[in-house]
């Protein structure tokens, strides 16, 4: 880094997809595959990077379009968590922007299968074991109203 030079970092986003199903909360998870990060776990569906010139939210709409087929609108998302993920020993550093999505048009398929081997509902008392861990740690802070946490990657 230059002197004078501020320290750049990356921003992702989460869209948490729930419905009500038999009188049940469900959320929207998709197995990665052939991402070269954590692939093969489970992780919330519709996320990604937020790309330049382009606000977290405007990235939410994108992101669910490309990779689910549905039409999120920008009223209907609701920021709910904000994970800043210290990298460390050669990991980036993120800030991880989680936003609550409960209504939508269309039918959630898998619309990039090169990069999702699954797409699924699950309780939201009944997360699959192999979610990536610093997910459900965001899910969990989500769910008793904590809209911040660090993680220090090592």
């Amino acid at each position: 880094m230059m002197m004078g030079e501020h320290f750049k970092c990356l921003s992702a986003i989460f869209p948490i997809i729930m419905r009500t199903k038999d009188e049940k909360k469900q959320v929207l998870l998709l197995r990665r595959e052939n991402t070269g990060y954590m692939d093969g776990l489970w992780d919330f569906a519709g996320s990604g990077h937020v790309d330049e010139n382009e606000s977290a939210m405007q990235a939410v709409v994108r992101e669910c379009r490309e990779e689910l087929g549905i039409t999120v609108e920008l009223k209907d998302i609701r920021f709910v968590h904000l994970s800043h993920r210290v990298g460390q020993n050669g990991a980036r550093t993120y800030y991880d922007i989680y936003f609550l999505v409960e209504r939508y048009t269309g039918e959630p398929y898998i619309a990039e299968p090169e990069k999702c081997s699954g797409l699924q509902w699950f309780a939201m008392d009944e997360l699959p074991e192999d979610i990536i861990g610093i997910r459900k740690q965001a899910f969990l802070s989500y769910l008793k109203s904590e809209y911040y946490s660090e993680v220090i990657n090592f």
